[in-house]
């Protein structure tokens, strides 16, 4: 098989990294791609939303299977136009993608086919939104309605955080259009967690439960971001909870989704709420793999993704074999100091290959550019350092050996990654 990835952040290079072990694939490429992704071909000058171009370089190189990364391609019709084209491809279509590209049709969808999930009202006016945080005088999560990065989320105390949200999103417009519309919810108690579920519109095959460390600061502080750091597994997804969220959460969508005529064929993850009882609800949808939480889903996975992934772009998941997770995998991220908001790029990267020395050690390239010999920074997430191990705990200690052993100017990264995991028994 020939693969091609649209994308070209660390997600990407994650499952660029996994593709390229397949013995089905004899060359994957990458459209942008980066520099830190040796595994493949790279093509600079096609964006992941470009579909005319990804048709072209698919014809061109005899491509079976494109991959699309990113969520705004998606929500953008970007998997229609190339199946249109005849191509498999892995990845919903823009009607389907409406379960991240909107809040607001997600919490709806949600309503309609009983999915547990918090309160919601929406609102297209700033003074509105103030006033039913207001009114609420309590804790709260504004939401901006569109696509922000994985950023337009503020997890709020009260009314004046609440406030100070919605004028930062709906006045000031730190999230473009994505805040044209907000969400104000009920906020859930309990522990986050990511779930993974895979489908080809029917069937569904799922991967182990991850849990991502979105705030930028270690004690959970700080803003939301695109995510500081991951594990998996994540132990809070007990077998009972796992069952829960199958059987109300996951398999509710796929079949509401087609009985609605938007059938889903992709990685559905759903962004859980745990609450102290062990009843799941749900936080969020997204359309695409997570990041960083992919990083070390696909450092833990023993066996083939691919066939998952054609198997899903084809409708024969079902007959796909699912790759063993006999392992631990723990992700850090270094960041540009100042992300999520401001920050400089450019600054010398050193220790890279240092880290890579140990064998259980892969790091994958978020925002970097090759310059001479090695690379500078290039964005707010720069590097997630990843690490394998027989346990959480172990594939921590060496992600952190590894994360200590590389550095750039101002350098900023989260010390408490799975620390959630450790300090619970069963880990």
């Amino acid at each position: 098989m020939r693969v091609l990835v649209a994308g070209s952040g660390g997600r990407e290079h994650a499952l660029v990294w996994k593709i390229a072990q397949s013995p089905l694939v004899e060359a994957v490429y990458a459209a942008p791609g980066s520099d830190g992704m040796r595994e493949a071909t790279c093509l600079p000058d096609v964006k992941a939303g470009d579909s005319e171009g990804l048709i072209r370089i698919a014809r061109a190189e005899a491509v079976d299977l494109v991959v699309i990364g990113p969520e705004d391609p998606l929500a953008d019709g970007v998997a229609d136009r190339l199946r249109a084209a005849g191509l498999a491809v892995f990845g919903p279509s823009a009607a389907a993608a409406q379960l991240e590209g909107s809040k607001y049709f997600a919490r709806a969808f949600m309503s309609r086919h009983g999915v547990p999930s918090p309160g919601f009202w929406r609102f297209a006016e700033l003074a509105a939104a103030i006033a039913h945080v207001r009114e609420m005088a309590g804790p709260c999560v504004v939401k901006a309605d569109g696509l922000a990065a994985g950023k337009g989320v503020a997890v709020c105390d009260g009314p004046d955080e609440a406030e100070a949200a919605l004028r930062e999103m709906m006045g000031d417009r730190r999230f473009g259009a994505a805040g044209d519309e907000v969400l104000i919810e009920e906020r859930l108690i309990g522990e986050e967690a990511s779930y993974y579920a895979i489908s080809d519109g029917t069937h569904v095959v799922t991967l182990a439960p991850a849990q991502d460390h979105k705030r930028a600061l270690d004690g959970d502080r700080g803003e939301n971001t695109g995510g500081m750091g991951a594990y998996a597994p994540a132990s809070i997804v007990s077998e009972a909870v796992e069952k829960r969220v199958l059987e109300e959460i996951v398999h509710p969508t796929i079949r509401g989704m087609r009985e609605e005529g938007m059938p889903f064929s992709g990685v559905l993850y759903v962004g859980l709420m745990i609450s102290p009882d062990g009843v799941p609800s749900v936080v969020e949808f997204n359309v695409r793999f997570g990041d960083p939480e992919t990083q070390a889903l696909v450092l833990q996975m023993d066996g083939d993704l691919v066939p998952l992934l054609d198997g899903a772009a084809r409708g024969t998941l079902e007959a796909a074999a699912v790759p063993s997770v006999n392992a631990a995998a723990v992700c850090v991220v270094l960041a540009s100091g100042g992300y999520p908001r401001g920050y400089e790029t450019g600054k010398r990267i050193s220790g890279i290959e240092a880290a890579e020395a140990d064998p259980d050690v892969v790091i994958f390239h978020s925002g970097t550019k090759r310059e001479g010999p090695g690379f500078v920074t290039s964005g707010g997430r720069v590097l997630g350092v990843t690490a394998r191990g027989p346990d959480v705990a172990t594939a921590r200690s060496r992600a952190y050996a590894a994360a200590d052993r590389v550095g750039f100017d101002n350098v900023h990264r989260r010390r408490d990654i799975a620390d959630r995991a450790l300090a619970r028994p069963s880990s």
